[in-house]
């Protein structure tokens, strides 16, 4: 697979969602007849889809409507959330900061300490609605923050870093053990992120139950300009994919992946699908949503980084509400709306009645996909042109 990029020196190809396409198959399936649910942990999800730990995305709010409507949407313990009794004057404040001083000021609010009452108080809002409560934090809160996340009800709980591994390195704090850690913990864990075949392999063996796929690949995100780092999210979910494939003949246990950051419509997402995916993560197609806290702007989890951001803020705009965009009717034309409608009509398309079954169609490499007979929509900037 690899080439020579230098004496000495070789690299593989790798791909991205705009250099494949998928090739329907010998037969076609009802759409409305085919299951995109997602089964996690013995509960089954209507839609296969996390809302991101961002900002920007995902409030009480926005976490109730998402789980109203059949979805999962994970908050941010390290974000505003838990950091102001009303964080809406300060979402307010970034919504309004120009492009130049977005980042500073995200630097800035970010300073204020988090507050143990408010994760208490923010999952127990949840909770109160009868709605799944997801949070997400960094390794080096984990400890403390599942704790009280437990006892306020949570239902799972997501470790997110920019890159995890189980051998971390450090003489300056204590690495926080993820075998310890998950086997502990009384609710199913999700780890991220990762990349690559072997890394995905090892987080298995920590008994978390899924894994988040993607280094980089976010709308917000600058980790692969800043750091040089990533590997496109086709090629990172089909080798993630392979190792929970091993894993499962190994084991017994299946543990779910799910592709995080890279998708901002409905054909990307049935891509990661098809290239093993078991459910996706995104944030910027719901940062559009009327319900998103962000106010039409988005931005990375490690933009508020006081020494090296690796993120920026970005306006999305507000399209429509979460119902649009989940379950339509959609109302533009660039495939960033009724996504769950997409799903199940390319399901249909390609001849698979579940998401087991998308595992299975076949992709190519196609780099001429989005640009072919489009020359006119591109001119004028509509449909796959924008």
């Amino acid at each position: 697979m690899a080439e020579w990029i230098g004496i000495g020196r070789r690299a593989r190809r790798c791909y991205g969602f705009d250099e494949i396409a998928l090739v329907p198959g010998a037969q076609t399936v009802n759409p409305n007849e085919v299951d995109a649910s997602f089964e996690f942990m013995g509960k089954k999800f209507k839609i296969p889809i996390f809302a991101a730990a961002m900002d920007g995305v995902v409030d009480v709010k926005f976490a109730i409507e998402m789980s109203r409507l059949g979805g999962l949407a994970v908050l941010n313990l390290d974000g505003i959330q838990t950091r102001y009794e009303n964080p809406d004057e300060v979402l307010e404040d970034i919504s309004r900061a120009t492009p130049q001083k977005a980042t500073e000021l995200i630097q800035t609010v970010y300073t204020t300490p988090i507050k143990e009452k408010l994760i208490t108080k923010r999952i127990a809002e949840i909770k109160k609605a009868k709605a799944m409560a997801i949070v997400s934090c960094i390794p080096a809160n984990a400890e403390k923050f599942s704790r009280l996340a437990i006892a306020a009800g949570a239902d799972i709980f997501v470790i997110q870093s920019t890159v995890t591994t189980i051998k971390h390195l450090s003489t300056q704090y204590k690495t926080l053990d993820l075998i310890k850690f998950c086997k502990s913990l009384k609710i199913p864990v999700i780890l991220g992120n990762c990349v690559t075949y072997e890394t995905t392999l090892e987080l298995m063996e920590t008994g978390a139950s899924g894994l988040l796929i993607g280094v980089g690949p976010g709308a917000a995100c600058t980790t692969r300009g800043v750091l040089g780092i990533g590997v496109p999210q086709v090629t990172a979910t089909v080798d993630a994919a392979g190792a929970r494939d091993f894993y499962f003949k190994r084991t017994g246990k299946y543990i779910s992946i799910i592709t995080d950051g890279g998708m901002n419509r409905g054909g990307d997402i049935c891509k990661a699908f098809a290239c093993g995916a078991d459910a996706v993560m995104i944030g910027s197609s719901f940062a559009r949503a009327k319900e998103a806290p962000g106010r039409g702007f988005h931005w990375g989890m490690a933009t508020s980084h006081v020494n090296l951001p690796r993120g920026t803020r970005i306006q999305v705009g507000t399209t429509g509400t979460l119902k649009d965009i989940l379950l339509g009717p959609a109302k533009v034309d660039d495939g960033s709306q009724n996504i769950l409608g997409a799903l199940k009509t390319s399901m249909g398309s390609l001849g698979a009645s579940t998401l087991r079954e998308m595992h299975d169609v076949e992709i190519i490499i196609a780099p001429s996909i989005q640009t072919e007979g489009k020359i006119f929509q591109v001119g004028q900037r509509v449909g796959m042109g924008k």
